[in-house]
């Protein structure tokens, strides 16, 4: 998943607009690698990223504190 680093509007999109913080792609939207690596690269219009990747949180499970047993 990627997120908005910049404010554009991806002429690949119809012109749909993206605030600095929204999710790219947008839901439903499929983008080719090469659209992706433009965007996360200054290889665009505007000459500079336009995205990041969002790395995938590691989820650890927490452990539950078990109840001790009175003796």
């Amino acid at each position: 998943m990627y997120k908005a680093i910049e404010t554009f509007t991806d002429l690949q999109d119809n012109n749909h607009r993206y605030q600095a913080g929204d999710v790219f792609p947008r839901e439903g939207l499929k983008v080719t690698k090469k659209r992706l690596e433009d965007l996360l690269t200054g290889n665009n219009k505007r000459h500079k990223p336009m995205i990041e990747e969002i790395p995938e949180e590691t989820k650890k499970p927490v452990p539950k504190k078990g109840k001790k047993n009175a003796k």
